[in-house]
């Protein structure tokens, strides 16, 4: 089960944005993993059944993954999805 909630840091981040009524932006470091697995982006979209423009909006922070799909892609690298997707300033 995801405990995202207990992450410290995260709250702070997030309760902080809340106050000021700003945007909470994503980071990811979806990039990395992909590079570490020698995969294209052509490779990991088919593996998502996405398109490689989305495996690219990702990665380049343009396009926040829905729930669904960060859960693929939290599964597909054996990872929490927060620790592929997180708010900006927490690490």
């Amino acid at each position: 089960m995801l405990d995202i909630m207990s992450s410290t840091p995260y709250i702070t981040v997030v309760q902080n944005l809340r106050r000021k009524r700003q945007k909470i932006i994503m980071k990811n470091i979806l990039h990395v993993l992909r590079a570490e697995r020698r995969l294209s982006q052509e490779d990991l979209a088919k593996m998502l059944n996405v398109s490689r423009q989305t495996i690219n909006a990702i990665e380049r922070e343009k396009y926040d993954p829905s729930l669904p799909l960060a859960l693929k892609i939290a599964k597909l690298f054996d990872k929490k999805v927060e620790d592929i997707f997180f708010p900006e300033g927490t690490k």
